[in-house]
């Protein structure tokens, strides 16, 4: 899809004399996931609330699905589902009811909330625990909770405010699966995490926020490849092989130990061709061949000046 689901431009907010959003340009393709990463502080739920529409900025603009979030509040919240960093289910109530609660608080009629309860009960595979007090859920069984009360409305653009943070690797990877699954359906995330994998298993691009500004933005292997680092790993049969190769490859670091050559490279299929068009044309055969690139770890790193912190 090429329409434009979340247009950003120019968005400042600050909180007295600190500056906390300073010019914040973004633009989501519909049917997407873009993470927003950043340091503890950086402005990702300052983001995610204005365009929630549960703060309004100080200048610039954003937009919904064509809606302004100051002059047409009301058309935002019609559009999107917001799943924040922090459980908004009821302790008190059973994981239908308060499906049937956000269902009935989204004018869905008795008939409708009834249907799309169940739905969401199965599509969740929460069926089972439905009627059962949230004080027996897991953690993850109630993060998928929260999930599913967003999404009792069908909401075409959805926010996710860390949504992992605090679950445990199966319940990670089973929330990652239901977010493929909406974007596959035409959902469009905006989600923000401080887990590094979790932007490059899930993003299709990421922002990278830091001092209140976008300082980048790309899918992650264009991230990665911003920063220096990568190299490809060359092993040889013996060591006639590998010196002939040292000589080729001047540029090389070498392993006699383990028959190696480290070749600085972008990781680009230019570049790789490159070296191997010059060791075919010595008659030199590669025993093994790796590509080495840089990670979301050294991307934060080298933008950011900080080393993300890991739960």
């Amino acid at each position: 899809m090429n329409t434009t689901a979340i247009e950003v431009s120019g968005l400042r907010k600050s909180y007295g004399g600190t500056v906390v959003l300073d010019g914040v340009d973004l633009s989501v393709r519909a049917g997407t996931v873009t993470a927003l990463l950043g340091p503890n502080g950086a402005g990702k739920t300052t983001i995610v609330n204005i365009l929630s529409t549960l703060l309004r900025p100080d200048g610039g603009t954003a937009e919904v699905n064509g809606a302004d979030v100051v002059r047409r509040p009301d058309a935002v919240r019609a559009a999107i589902g917001l799943t924040g960093q922090f459980s908004a289910v009821d302790k008190l109530l059973t994981g239908e009811e308060n499906l049937m609660l956000m269902a009935r608080l989204r004018h869905l009629g008795a008939k409708r909330s009834k249907t799309r309860v169940a739905e969401l009960l199965e599509q969740f595979e929460l069926v089972e625990a439905a009627r059962k007090p949230l004080a027996t859920y897991s953690g993850g069984m109630q993060r998928r909770l929260d999930l599913a009360m967003t999404l009792v409305a069908a909401p075409s653009v959805i926010f996710l405010d860390e949504p992992t943070t605090g679950l445990d690797p199966r319940s990670r990877h089973t929330m990652w699966d239901i977010v493929r699954t909406l974007v596959a359906e035409g959902t469009t995330v905006l989600l923000t995490t401080q887990y590094l994998d979790e932007a490059d298993e899930l993003a299709h691009r990421i922002a990278v926020l830091d001092g209140g500004r976008i300082v980048a933005d790309g899918t992650p292997d264009e991230l990665k490849r911003l920063v220096p680092g990568g190299h490809l790993k060359l092993r040889f049969a013996d060591d006639t092989g590998l010196d002939s190769a040292s000589r080729v490859l001047d540029e090389s670091s070498r392993d006699d130990a383990a028959l190696t050559l480290t070749v600085p490279n972008d990781g680009g299929t230019g570049a790789l061709r490159a070296v191997l068009d010059r060791l075919d044309a010595a008659d030199i055969e590669v025993a093994d061949l790796s590509i080495h690139t840089p990670d979301l770890d050294d991307v934060f790193f080298a933008l950011t000046g900080k080393k993300e912190q890991r739960s």
